[in-house]
């Protein structure tokens, strides 16, 4: 049983095996059969007056084979005709490219469309088309080596324009790249600015650590020696109509020391001439022990006070004070409050009216500081005077207030510029074209001022920009305001600005100023300052002063 069971399993696979095989044998016989069907079977469809050549799937093949097996020539017909096709696309798109650029090239694109246009009609011409594209008997050589070679000489003068195309092109890309890359430049040097003049102002409104040494040795002084800075009883000249008086508000000891020395060595009767300066609290201690180690020499004389000493400058007389104390109050409040969004909008509009210096605005309550006097020389502390200045007294001011040297030049430093004319009072009280002038030397007449309520006149602007509706900040803009109609222009000469800013002002008209102004952030006692300038001002420190030495001016 055992045997007649292993015989049954034989035979049973030897029967699988032969019917795998006989499988296998058919499949391949199908596949075969179904391969010549595809490469024998023919199709009228495709014989029609399209001269394009396909060029995939069956058509592909069937028409490849029927033209190596009718005409070998056909072949060639078809390179040459596809080589024809490429240039067009080609000239093309080098023509579609140069519309998309917008290049000045109208001559070039009249002839990539005019070569376009040969390579096609080339094809369509009747004796080609007939026998070379239409027909399905032999092709005569002769048509064929003629249509070669119109082809090939339209392939060339392709070749030749595509060259001449494609280096315009490139010229034109890399103009555009150019272009980019002085756009990201100039994006660089625009940011580059900015901080640079952030970094400029920052470093302007900052103490130097030399001005700072020279204020502490100062009061170091008057500590170590009290009794030798005793202050000393008024004396009759600060009220002498008769004499030359300046005024010089700041807290810059050295700065003051330069306008006042400046102006006695240059002085032709410095005896004649009365300094007033005013200083904060902190400072005032400071600038008296200067001048009296450094007496200001020539017979001038000096006084010096704290705006505090001026009791009528408070906030119930001062709108700028009340102002700064309205903002000081609503700026607590708001932080109690926590409100944000009320507090950031407070904020924009207070910020300039929280950090304001009284010593500023001194400058609008001249006769009421000095009473006694007719004319006073206002004077910065960042000026040096090159010559005797006694001739703006004898300037008739033709009854007007102040004298100033204006710095309008074409439509450059108008009212316009300072003062906001969308405000329905300033546009109907002032003229937006009229000459803006500046501080830093101005020679008023006290007896106009008085007689024109300038004093007023500033009190009733000041209110009405408590909202800065009509300036934003600053001292110039009221001045313009205030002094608007009562200004006498001075000759230019008298007052040189920018050279706290302005690199290229010509020495010829340094040196002919009476007076030269380092308005701007480059101030001469900082490190920023201009090189080229710079001597004018160290010339008159007084460097052999021994805390100057100390504190490393750096002159």
């Amino acid at each position: 049983m055992a045997v007649s069971g292993r015989g049954s399993r034989g035979g049973s696979t030897l029967r699988g095996f032969f019917s795998y095989r006989i499988f296998i044998s058919a499949m391949f016989s199908l596949l075969f059969i179904a391969t010549l069907s595809v490469l024998f079977t023919t199709n009228p469809s495709t014989e029609n007056d399209d001269s394009d050549l396909p060029t995939t799937g069956n058509a592909y093949v069937h028409r490849t084979f029927l033209a190596l097996k009718s005409d070998p020539l056909r072949t060639r017909v078809d390179l040459i005709h596809q080589q024809a096709k490429d240039h067009i696309s080609l000239v093309n798109a080098y023509a579609a490219y140069a519309r998309k650029l917008k290049l000045d090239i109208s001559r070039q694109l009249k002839m990539f469309d005019e070569l376009a246009g040969n390579f096609s009609d080339i094809a369509l011409k009747p004796t080609y088309r007939a026998s070379l594209f239409e027909s399905d008997g032999p092709i005569d050589e002769d048509v064929l080596r003629q249509f070669e070679k119109e082809i090939k000489d339209r392939v060339k003068i392709a070749r030749m324009m595509i060259v001449e195309a494609k280096e315009n092109y490139d010229t034109q890309l890399k103009i555009q790249k150019l272009k980019d890359t002085i756009f990201a430049v100039n994006e660089s040097l625009a940011k580059a600015k900015k901080n640079g003049a952030l970094a400029s102002l920052i470093s302007a409104k900052s103490v130097p650590k030399s001005l700072h040494c020279l204020a502490m040795r100062l009061m170091g002084e008057k500590i170590s020696n009290p009794e030798k800075y005793r202050d000393e009883s008024p004396r009759l000249e600060f009220e002498d109509p008769s004499l030359y008086h300046y005024a010089i508000f700041s807290d810059n000891v050295i700065a003051v020391s330069v306008v006042v020395r400046s102006v006695v060595k240059n002085a032709v009767e410095p005896w004649k001439h009365v300094f007033h300066v005013v200083t904060n609290r902190m400072n005032v201690a400071a600038m008296k022990v200067w001048f009296k180690m450094r007496p200001v020499e020539g017979g001038a004389f000096l006084e010096i006070k704290s705006v505090d000493e001026f009791t009528f400058l408070n906030s119930s007389y001062v709108p700028v004070l009340r102002q700064v104390e309205a903002a000081k109050m609503q700026q607590h409040y708001i932080e109690n409050q926590g409100d944000k969004a009320t507090n950031d909008a407070r904020d924009m509009k207070l910020r300039n009216a929280k950090y304001l210096s009284m010593l500023d605005y001194l400058q609008f309550y001249l006769p009421e500081m000095y009473p006694k006097l007719r004319n006073i020389l206002l004077l910065d502390d960042d000026v040096v005077v090159q010559k005797d200045l006694t001739g703006l007294w004898k300037i008739d001011l033709d009854g007007k207030v102040n004298g100033a040297v204006e710095i309008c030049f074409g439509s450059f430093h108008r009212y316009s510029q300072y003062v906001n004319f969308s405000h329905p009072l300033i546009k109907e009280t002032f003229n937006p074209k009229a000459c803006a002038w500046t501080y830093g030397m101005n020679i008023f007449d006290l007896d106009a001022w008085r007689r024109e309520k300038c004093t007023e006149h500033y009190h009733y602007w000041q209110n009405k920009n408590e909202d800065q509706t009509i300036w934003k900040s600053g001292t110039l803009p009221p001045g313009l305001i205030t002094f608007y109609s009562t200004t006498k222009s001075l000759d230019k000469s008298w007052h040189v600005l920018g050279l706290g800013y302005n690199p290229s002002i010509s020495m010829d008209e340094i040196n002919n100023a009476a007076v030269i102004h380092y308005n701007g952030n480059m101030k001469p006692w900082l490190d920023i300052a201009l090189n080229q300038y710079k001597n004018l001002w160290t010339k008159y420190v007084d460097s052999d002063m021994e805390f100057v030495q100390m504190c490393n001016f750096g002159l």
